[in-house]
């Protein structure tokens, strides 16, 4: 059986219709846009991503999509407050094209972070989390500073274990707890000043996508080709995904690399 928009989008619209919700397909975007009614809060799934990782995860894909789109009308149309809640606050790594505002114009609470990537702050619900907007800080009197601190504060405490793959001489070291933070640890200096200390050779880190931390004790340059294609895979197949690039970390800042099959890499400029 081969996939395409069109059986796809049937799926979905057959698994998320329901009568409190309105299922809008953009032809031209090839994207199905589910919203609540009343609320009109909503999002947007682009199908040829999940089609895509429907080739190798078959079903499996197709349910983590419909997971996604519960997890995350539950969140927008519930009430949340920050309240509370002071350990369930975390720093969300995400692309530079992430939006900067939610659907209904608030301004999400944002920090730059590299070239390449953005830090948003986000109150945990369990199953999903709400990004923090200046609206909910101003609603209920909350400092931005403070989030910063806390969401810090919080990610430092996440466990951090690594599973370890060697390649040609080059050890990779993967975490991947699906808790929602696993991008997220890359801001745990104290974490990647261990590794840093850990290898041998060049220490290289990627975050192609939400649930997956990747460092690279690269020794040789077989490392380096080794870890472009391993991060282009897990952006290509990431649910939430961030940057194909990896980095340097050195002098406990990131620095963007061009990773070229066969050349040395380059730092991006």
């Amino acid at each position: 059986m081969k996939m395409t928009v069109t059986k796809l989008r049937k799926l979905l619209e057959e698994r998320l219709e329901q009568d409190d919700r309105n299922l809008v397909f953009d032809r031209e975007k090839e994207s199905l846009r589910i919203e609540d009614k009343q609320s009109k809060k909503g999002l947007t799934v682009s199908l040829p991503p999940v089609i895509a990782k429907w080739e190798n995860q078959k079903d499996a894909a197709i349910e983590e999509v419909i997971y996604y789109v519960e997890e995350a009308l539950k969140a927008m149309n519930g009430t949340q407050t920050l309240a509370g809640k002071e350990n369930k606050i975390f720093p969300v790594i995400r692309s530079t094209s992430f939006p900067k505002k939610t659907e209904a114009g608030g301004k999400l609470l944002i920090d730059e972070h590299t070239a390449e990537t953005r830090i948003y702050y986000a109150v945990d619900l369990g199953n999903t989390f709400r990004l923090i907007d200046e609206k909910m800080l101003e609603k209920e009197k909350w400092d931005a500073q403070e989030i910063r601190e806390m969401a810090r504060f919080n990610v430092r405490s996440l466990p951090c274990p690594l599973k370890k793959d060697t390649v040609s001489e080059n050890d990779f070291y993967f975490l991947n707890t699906n808790d929602g933070y696993d991008a997220s640890r890359i801001l745990n200096e104290s974490f990647l000043n261990e590794m840093k200390e850990k290898v041998e050779g060049t220490l290289a880190i990627s975050i192609p996508h939400q649930d997956v931390l990747i460092f690279a004790d690269v020794k040789n340059q077989t490392g380096y080709d080794i870890l472009a294609q391993m991060s282009m895979s897990f952006f290509t197949n990431g649910h939430v995904p961030i940057t194909s690039l990896s980095f340097y970390y050195e002098n406990g800042k990131l620095e963007p690399i061009f990773i070229l099959a066969k050349n040395r890499p380059s730092r991006k400029e």
